[in-house]
C-alpha cells in the first residue's frame, strides 16, 4: 500500500521535517544516510524523496503519487531512479561502477538522477571505495541515498560526506494501527506492536501461526499458575516447553508473559486505555482484585530476571520451573 506523506509524517516526525525543510529551501543534499532499524521507513522515505523531486504535480513539496513520475517511481520502472541492493551476501564493485555508467549519461528525461543503495553497510571494501570516488565528485543533479540499519559498518570517509537522517523505532500505536489497517485483527496488532516496534516483524508475527498458538499457550500458562498452581509444572512438560524450543523462542513467550503482568498492574492503576490483551479484560480485573501492586510489581520483576538469565547458559526447563515458583509465590500470599 503507498505511503503518503501525512502517514510517514506520523512515524517519522523528525526525518520528514528535515526533509520538508531541505525541499523548501532547495537545499537538497548530493548524498543521504538514512539509518535505523528494520522496518522504520528508510525506503519509503527514500522514494517519496524521489518523488518530491521528479513529481509533475507536486502540492508545493510533496509529490502527488499520482502522476506519470509517481507512478513509475513506485513500480521501479523511472530511467532516472536507480535501486541497488546485495547481490547475495553483499553489494559488489561491479554493480556501483555500472551505477556510475549510467550516471555519467545524460539523464533520460531530466539532468535530475537519484539512486538508492539498500543495506549499504554490505558494500564490499572495493565497492565502498568507488562509491566514495562518486560522493567526491557530485553533479549538481544527482542525490544519493544510502539506507543502513547499522551505521557503524560505515566507512567514516563516506558517512563525512553524507547527511545522516535517524530513523526511530515506531511507537506501538502506530503499528498496531498500521496493522489493524492491513488488515490484522486489533487483538493480534496490539500485542505484536508491544513485542517489537520493528514494523516488517511486527507484520511477519502477526501471520505467524506459530506465534498465534504462543499467545494461546503463555495465556494458558498464565492461568494455571493462578487457578491450578499444582498443573503448572505438568503444563511446562506438556505444552510450554514442546512449543518454545528454542531461546529466541522462549524469548517471545516471556515477553508475552511481561505484557499480561504488565495489564494487571494498568488495571490496578486505573490506566485500562492501556491494555493489551483487550479480550482478557474480564478475567483479568477479576485477577487484578486478588493480588496486590507489589506482588504483580514482583512478579514483572521475575519475569524480566528470566529474560535476562535466558541468554546465560541456564537450562531453559529449569529456568522456567523456578520462574513458575517465583510468580505462584505472589498467589499463595493472598
Amino acid at each position: 500500500m503507498e505511503k503518503t506523506w501525512e502517514q510517514l509524517q506520523e512515524y517519522q516526525p523528525l526525518v520528514l521535517k528535515m526533509v520538508e525543510n531541505s525541499l523548501r529551501k532547495n537545499r537538497v543534499a548530493h548524498a543521504y544516510l538514512f539509518e535505523g532499524s528494520r522496518g522504520t521507513g528508510k525506503k519509503e522515505v527514500g522514494y517519496l524523496l524521489a518523488k518530491s523531486l521528479f513529481c509533475q504535480q507536486p502540492k508545493g513539496y510533496r509529490p502527488c503519487n499520482d502522476c506519470t513520475n509517481c507512478r513509475r517511481i513506485s513500480s521501479g520502472n523511472h530511467p532516472d531512479v536507480h535501486y541497488i541492493e546485495p547481490d547475495g551476501q553483499s553489494i559488489k564493485k561491479w554493480q556501483i561502477q555500472a551505477l556510475q555508467e549510467e550516471f555519467s549519461k545524460t539523464g533520460v528525461e531530466s539532468n535530475r538522477k537519484v539512486y538508492l543503495i539498500n543495506h549499504a553497510d554490505k558494500m564490499t571494501t572495493n565497492a565502498a571505495n568507488s562509491l566514495l570516488k562518486f560522493l567526491e565528485e557530485p553533479t549538481s543533479q544527482t542525490v544519493a541515498i544510502l539506507l543502513t540499519e547499522q551505521i557503524h559498518r560505515i566507512l567514516n570517509t563516506i558517512l563525512s560526506r553524507c547527511q545522516v537522517l535517524s530513523f526511530q523505532p515506531l511507537a506501538p500505536k502506530v503499528i498496531s494501527e498500521r496493522l489493524i489497517d492491513e488488515g490484522i485483527s486489533s487483538t493480534m496488532a496490539s500485542l505484536v506492536a508491544h513485542i517489537t516496534n520493528n514494523l516488517e516483524e511486527a507484520r511477519e508475527l502477526s501471520e505467524d501461526t506459530w506465534f498465534g498458538q504462543s499467545r494461546s499457550i503463555v495465556l494458558q500458562l498464565y492461568e494455571v499458575i493462578h487457578t491450578r498452581p499444582t498443573h503448572a509444572f505438568f503444563f511446562l512438560q506438556d505444552q510450554w516447553l514442546p512449543h518454545f524450543k528454542e531461546k529466541e523462542q522462549l524469548s517471545f513467550g516471556l515477553d508475552i508473559l511481561l505484557l499480561i503482568f504488565k495489564d494487571l498492574l494498568y488495571i490496578q492503576l486505573g490506566d485500562e486505555e492501556k491494555l493489551i490483551f483487550h479480550d482478557q479484560i474480564t478475567s483479568f480485573k477479576q485477577h487484578a482484585l486478588t493480588t496486590s501492586t507489589r506482588r504483580v510489581s514482583d512478579q514483572i520483576a521475575a519475569v524480566l530476571e528470566a529474560k535476562r538469565r535466558l541468554y546465560t547458559n541456564m537450562n531453559p526447563h529449569l529456568l522456567m520451573e523456578q520462574l513458575v515458583i517465583k510468580l505462584q509465590e505472589g498467589y499463595k500470599l493472598v
